[in-house]
């Protein structure tokens, strides 16, 4: 006998087990039905406004305020939050970064959702590292270490996909660590560019 489904234990059953944001695999294994009385449970729930649809097989519990880089973890794996989301958070450049970046193996996205823009960028499987999980924002998340980041970024700075940030702060950068990541690249133009940015790092900053 297939067990009925009741909106409020759905959605006090998702909230205790911490899937605000979810697939229709895990929810048709959570509550044991087949896939196509989840799929049915999810479209209508979802056209009600119980659930939000973020992109093509993932949703949220639309009264629920899941971290944003939980679902940017999510929305894409593998993949972990880098770039200039993290070089913000570390401080390594001075701008607000409001969206949310990351890097993954795969083929790179962009998804619009509700909630958001969340850019996935690819590197090749060999550097895909020097990220852990960090409690932030409410949530444990991949994210980049800091030498990783600045890595990730240098990397796309070589390729020409985005210009160089004039005003890194490199104070908390472990340089040997960063030449590590840097390494996994194997791209030697990048070593001259961790050349160019400690050199400029050291220059007398004019105050305005």
């Amino acid at each position: 006998m297939i067990k009925k489904l009741k909106r409020i234990e759905v959605e006090e059953k998702l909230k205790s087990l911490g899937l605000e944001v979810f697939t229709p695999r895990e929810f048709r294994d959570v509550f044991g039905v087949p896939s196509e009385i989840a799929s049915v449970f999810i479209s209508h729930n979802a056209d009600s406004g119980l659930f939000l649809k973020l992109r093509n097989g993932f949703y949220m519990i639309k009264d629920s305020h899941p971290s944003h880089y939980l679902i940017a973890n999510k929305l894409y794996e593998p993949s972990y939050v880098s770039l200039e989301k993290a070089l913000s958070h570390y401080n390594i450049i001075p701008e607000v970064v409001y969206s949310i970046t990351s890097v993954t193996t795969k083929i790179s996205r962009e998804y619009s959702t509700p909630l958001g823009v969340f850019s996935y960028q690819r590197i090749k499987k060999e550097a895909f590292t020097g990220y852990n999980l960090q409690q932030i924002d409410r949530a444990k998340v991949l994210y980049a270490e800091a030498e990783k980041a600045l890595a990730d970024y240098l990397y796309f700075v070589d390729l020409k996909k985005v210009s160089l940030n004039d005003r890194l702060d490199l104070k908390n950068v472990n340089k040997s660590k960063l030449i590590k990541y840097v390494k996994l690249f194997d791209r030697p133009r990048m070593l001259n560019l961790v050349k160019e940015i400690y050199v400029e790092y050291r220059k007398p900053r004019k105050i305005y």
